[in-house]
């Protein structure tokens, strides 16, 4: 029996490692996203870097995407940058790619 308990824990310690890279992947990616919206809001510097966090922090009020692609498509639309939800989502995918890399080369 202490294989197949053995074979638990290591799926379990799997499952845990692959979650809390997803998590840092996501958060990454919401960072990037941030400083990229950042920018086409005229933001720089620590402001842009303040509004990046807000970003990241806005995926914790529910589970999935939306609320961080809501948070992003309404301050651009409330500057009137041009942006719609399909090409926001479409970077969003592109960040998720960058973001794994980034982490995966340890930046």
């Amino acid at each position: 029996m202490t294989g197949f308990n053995d074979r638990e824990k290591g799926f379990e310690a799997k499952f845990k490692q692959d979650e809390e890279l997803r998590f840092k992947v996501y958060a990454r990616r919401n960072k990037i996203l941030g400083l990229w919206a950042a920018e086409l809001l005229g933001l720089s510097g620590d402001d842009a870097n303040a509004y990046a966090m807000d970003v990241v922090k806005s995926d914790f009020e529910a589970p999935g995407d939306d609320d961080v692609l809501q948070k992003v498509l309404g301050d651009l639309t409330a500057k009137n940058v041009d942006m719609n939800e399909h090409r926001l989502r479409t970077r969003m995918d592109e960040l998720v790619a960058e973001a794994s890399k980034q982490i995966q080369d340890g930046e």
